[in-house]
């Protein structure tokens, strides 16, 4: 596959694309936004600690490679920053939602996705997230793959082909060998509550930036 991206290009994609969707309000996002954005603990696997250098290297790439860049016509004194994806790919939202998850937190299974993307994009069973996953899979070239089944776990994991073919996928160091149960109402009350907090910490870095302009035009 042609223009394979690094996993800090994976990073900045992901988190473009998800903030597009779940605070349009504050999108394009600035460097500083970005690199926030990227570095979260919550709704990220594995949690990176990017640095502006780094962020900036990943958006000239992918501006390269046509999946991102600076947005036209911003009314700001900060460039802001917006991903292609639409213009690159013409996805629909619900394969959007998927790629997105599996950018952000790697190898998923359906169950995983239709509770991780629930904020993107309401699946109604596995059964559609299994018709978006496949849509992806029959691109040309593909853009997710399917991996072998785990010992002890119930369903198979898709991972997203933009960084190239995944040679072998393990559970993160800690993580309990057994299926996460994402219908559980206590599993999306904590997902939502993590994604709110992270939709704050947007909005404040994005007030701070405002603030910090403002003083800079009265002194």
């Amino acid at each position: 596959m042609t223009n394979v991206l690094t996993s800090t290009e994976v990073r900045v994609l992901g988190a473009l694309i998800e903030k597009d969707i779940t605070t349009p309000d504050y999108y394009p996002l600035s460097l500083n936004a970005l690199v926030n954005a990227c570095n979260q603990k919550n709704n990220r696997e594995p949690v990176m600690s990017l640095d502006e250098g780094a962020v900036r290297g990943a958006l000239a790439s992918l501006q390269e490679k046509r999946l991102a860049g600076p947005a036209s016509g911003a009314d700001s004194r900060v460039t802001k920053f917006e991903h292609r994806l639409q213009e690159a790919y013409n996805f629909d939202r619900r394969e959007t939602a998927v790629l997105c998850v599996l950018l952000l937190r790697g190898p998923q299974t359906p169950g995983e996705l239709r509770g991780r993307t629930e904020r993107m994009h309401r699946f109604e069973g596995l059964d559609e997230v299994q018709t978006a996953l496949q849509r992806l899979i029959d691109r040309d070239p593909p853009l997710v793959t399917v991996l072998p089944r785990q010992p002890g776990t119930k369903e198979s994991r898709y991972a997203q082909l933009l960084s190239g073919e995944v040679e072998a996928w393990h559970a993160p160091a800690g993580a309990a060998p057994v299926e996460v149960h994402t219908d559980s109402d206590t599993s999306q009350r904590v997902s939502h509550l993590e994604d709110q907090v992270a939709e704050l910490r947007a909005e404040l870095a994005t007030l701070k930036e405002k603030l910090d302009t403002l003083v800079k035009q009265l002194g």
